[in-house]
């Protein structure tokens, strides 16, 4: 049977290629598909080749995967950079600059800054600033500042000063006065309430009262209404028992 003969050569040949080293099978049978070979018999052999390539071939071992030094070294978490702040300002904190407002200028309104303002033109509402309030010209409404200082001026309302309050020759004021300490060289008609000393200089007039820790009065000084040092240290009382 000329086809079980090209069979064997096939087989032989492909069992050479899948031996290491492309020996043939020392163990594999010449004879076995000789003509006349039972169909049975090949099968068998054919399952017995099998199994002997089965154990002859040894299995591929697969290559590691590679590993870099950029895998394998830990990697640091990446850390976002703190955000910029600002410097929180308190309420009372003043900033450097000044606020102007010039002679032929008239606002009418609240006026509020974090630094100084100078007013010498004429204001028709409330001004309030962290630092020194200057006034030359006129104001129609409160104030409130670090240190408050007319020259020539007219205001009409209440001045409240966390330092000091001097009103200078030629002021005139119309309202109270409540401060730290307080010098009075113009005119001022309300209550003048300071924690600390009061100066009535030669050229004032006071028509109002005075509580403050003491009180000096010029010679030449007019003041209609009772002087009270009641934040000085003395106890009145108990110096009369």
């Amino acid at each position: 049977m000329s086809f079980f003969k090209e069979f064997k050569e096939d087989l032989s040949t492909a069992a050479k290629e899948m031996m290491p080293g492309g020996e043939p099978m020392e163990n594999l049978n010449e004879d076995f598909l000789e003509e006349g070979t039972d169909e049975a018999l090949v099968n068998e052999k054919m399952n017995e080749i099998d199994d002997m390539l089965k154990e002859s071939v040894a299995p591929v071992k697969q290559p590691e995967p590679a590993t870099s030094y950029y895998q394998s070294a830990p990697v640091a978490p990446q850390v976002a950079p703190a955000p910029q702040v600002a410097p929180v300002r308190t309420a009372g904190q003043a900033t450097e600059e000044t606020a102007v407002i010039t002679e032929g200028m008239t606002i009418t309104g609240n006026v509020e800054s974090t630094g100084s303002v100078e007013v010498r033109g004429n204001v028709v509402g409330d001004v309030r600033c962290n630092g020194k309030l200057v006034v030359t010209g006129s104001i129609s409404g409160n104030t409130q500042s670090s240190e408050f200082f007319a020259d020539n001026a007219r205001i009409q309302g209440e001045i409240i000063a966390e330092g000091t309050v001097k009103v200078g020759n030629g002021s005139i004021i119309i309202g109270n006065i409540s401060a730290t300490s307080s010098v009075i060289a113009g005119a001022v008609k309300g209550d003048i309430d300071v924690q600390g000393p009061v100066v009535v200089d030669t050229s004032a007039v006071v028509m109002g009262n005075i509580k403050s820790r003491s009180v000096q009065i010029n010679n030449g000084a007019v003041i209609e209404g009772y002087c009270s040092q009641s934040y000085s240290d003395i106890d009145v009382q108990n110096v009369f028992g």
